[in-house]
């Protein structure tokens, strides 16, 4: 989903973050500050508050650098076969992120993906958010969507592994979504190379959630091409097709026979000759029992690196980044990205779910916590 969002002013109000206390979680209570080795450092200013990146580093060599302003993943090196290589898309600087961007490494939400017209119901009661998107969608969000907001931020190590957690308290009517939402990220990395993206949400009154990890990987790094030569597998046997707008139809395809098989790995430049160079669709994972499931890999020949994911969302949006060149990025390092300079694999619910009823719903109740789960596993494939 790459639209490009509006330029956000670099000062102004600030946002509130952290109005409300999150309860800590049992990862939270197991802390042990006296072993903290996660890098703390100034990222800039955003409406005059300051943005801070953290850094994590495994003992398998995996290190990863998350900021506070959007949750963005801004660095993630990961060793290979001969050397270590940053795999997502992003800025030295945090004007790369305030100037305009498709999502690289953000937190899309409240809702990620696209509602046709902003409109959706709920018992009855119509809601109208923010169109921000070509063909009259609301799109990750809206105009100030959570990935342009700082976050309340703290780190701390429980037993091996690092943890980032971020909150905020998104209010009633922001962006025209009822009811307060408040949400708690957590990124983890432990010694055996493994990134967990967490997102737990509570709200006071009815309302649609949607959080999803918006990183953009390239296997080879950031700065070497594009993504054709590497493989990509997907536990899914079904797709749920869109519109000439990218909305879901509400009709649900096999894959079987179509473009879109991945159920076996297959080299990307291969798939994307069937398909005129563009993915950007919802694949139906299998496990429908929302526990963490393997649902992609991906892998790069020529480093060896791969990359399993596992969730406990129902789909994964595969993005294979067809208009980054268009966009004109230059990135870190004063890299300009072609296209298909990373690809995306965004766990989550069913684009405009909330209006397909025999979608699995993203409506969340007061009692009814939000809780979403995706874990990246780095390994060196052998020769």
């Amino acid at each position: 989903m790459p639209e490009q969002r509006p330029t956000a002013p670099a000062t102004g109000p600030r946002d509130g973050a952290g109005e409300r206390a999150i309860q800590a979680s049992p990862l939270r209570q197991g802390r042990d500050t006296a072993k903290m080795t996660i890098e703390k450092r100034p990222f800039g200013q955003f409406w005059n508050e300051p943005v801070t990146r953290y850094g994590l580093t495994s003992k398998g060599g995996v290190t990863v650098g998350i900021l506070d302003y959007g949750a963005i993943i801004q660095t993630l090196e990961v060793p290979g076969r001969e050397a270590p290589a940053d795999v997502v898309l992003g800025f030295d600087t945090l004007y790369g992120y305030l100037r305009g961007h498709p999502f690289f490494g953000a937190v899309a939400g409240r809702v990620a993906n696209r509602i046709p017209a902003g409109r959706f119901r709920i018992d009855g009661q119509t809601y109208q958010l923010g169109v921000n998107a070509p063909a009259n969608n609301h799109l990750h969000g809206g105009f100030r969507g959570f990935d342009k907001y700082v976050w309340q931020s703290e780190a701390y190590t429980a037993g091996d592994t690092d943890v980032v957690q971020l909150q905020r308290r998104s209010p009633d009517g922001e962006e025209g979504y009822p009811g307060n939402l408040d949400t708690t990220i957590r990124y983890a990395l432990n010694a055996e190379n493994m990134l967990t993206f967490e997102v737990s949400a509570a709200a006071d009154a009815a309302t649609i959630v949607n959080i999803v990890q918006h990183s953009y990987f390239n296997l080879a790094g950031h700065d070497r091409g594009d993504i054709r030569s590497q493989t990509l597998s997907i536990a899914a046997d079904m797709v749920t097709p869109t519109d000439a707008s990218l909305i879901p139809t509400g009709e649900v395809m096999r894959v079987a026979g179509t473009p879109y098989d991945f159920r076996a790995p297959t080299r990307l430049g291969e798939a994307m000759e069937k398909t005129g160079g563009v993915f950007d669709i919802n694949f139906v994972l299998r496990s429908a029992e929302e526990r963490l499931t393997p649902c992609a890999q991906l892998t790069d020949p020529a480093s060896g690196r791969v990359m399993t994911m596992a969730t406990t969302a129902p789909g994964v949006q595969f993005y294979n980044g067809h208009k980054i060149f268009d966009q004109a990025q230059v990135g870190k390092g004063g890299h300009r990205y072609p296209a298909w300079a990373g690809l995306c694999l965004e766990t989550q619910a069913f684009p405009n779910a909330v209006n397909h009823p025999h979608f699995p719903s993203m409506v969340v109740r007061p009692g009814e916590p939000y809780h979403h789960e995706t874990t990246y596993t780095f390994t060196i494939a052998d020769t």
